[in-house]
């Protein structure tokens, strides 16, 4: 079986292997063409299988719009870090396609498909301007720490791109300061956001706070 294979493999790595030594194996395995479906029904109690499973069967899909299928279909995340390794393997999706599908995501009842509904924005589709109207219409208050945190990434993505934008927006957006203070912090903190952008957000905070 594909478990016992794989399982197997993992015995072969060190003992305290890293991300680097998974993806080795990955490439193996993608490189074989190897079925490693079976394993969908270990990632949420054997955790050491989920990376294995989503990119090996997300590289051996060759369209992007089918990756995010498979993911909509594959929606077994159980932390921050299971949602946001994804990003790369949609970052050039159908903008629209990827909307459809964030729409509904971003008010699941599971906080980690309601961070995955933000953060597979965090690519090339929030960089186009004409994306910008629908992506912060995704935006509403959520009280989990992760989808928080997920929503000031994203906030601070656009303002990368969109510093004057997001300077009009994020006062009137009507977000908790729980989400737009995480946000002027990411925001403080890029260096490729201008000193003179970084004064401008961080004197939004009497005004919102």
């Amino acid at each position: 079986m594909i478990k016992e294979k794989i399982q197997n493999d993992l015995n072969l790595l060190p003992e305290n292997y890293k991300t680097k030594d998974i993806d080795g194996l990955i490439i193996e395995y993608v490189k074989q063409h190897l079925d490693v479906s079976e394993l969908r029904d270990y990632v949420l109690t054997e955790q050491q299988f989920h990376r294995i499973y989503f990119h090996t069967m997300l590289k051996q899909i060759r369209s992007q719009n089918n990756r995010l299928d498979f993911i909509d279909k594959n929606l077994l995340f159980s932390d921050w870090w299971h949602t946001d390794e994804l990003i790369s393997l949609v970052s050039g999706a159908d903008f629209n396609k990827a909307y459809s599908l964030a729409v509904k995501y971003v008010n699941n009842d599971d906080p980690f498909v309601r961070r995955w509904g933000y953060v597979m924005f965090i690519s090339r589709m929030c960089r186009n301007h004409d994306n910008l109207p629908m992506i912060l219409g995704l935006f509403h208050d959520d009280d989990h720490y992760y989808v928080q945190m997920a929503q000031a990434w994203l906030i601070c993505e656009l303002a990368v791109f969109f510093p004057d934008e997001i300077l009009t927006w994020l006062p009137d957006s009507k977000l908790s300061f729980s989400i737009t203070g995480k946000a002027i912090q990411k925001i403080s903190d890029s260096f490729r956001i201008s000193i003179e952008k970084k004064t401008q957000f961080k004197d939004l905070r009497k005004i919102i706070k």
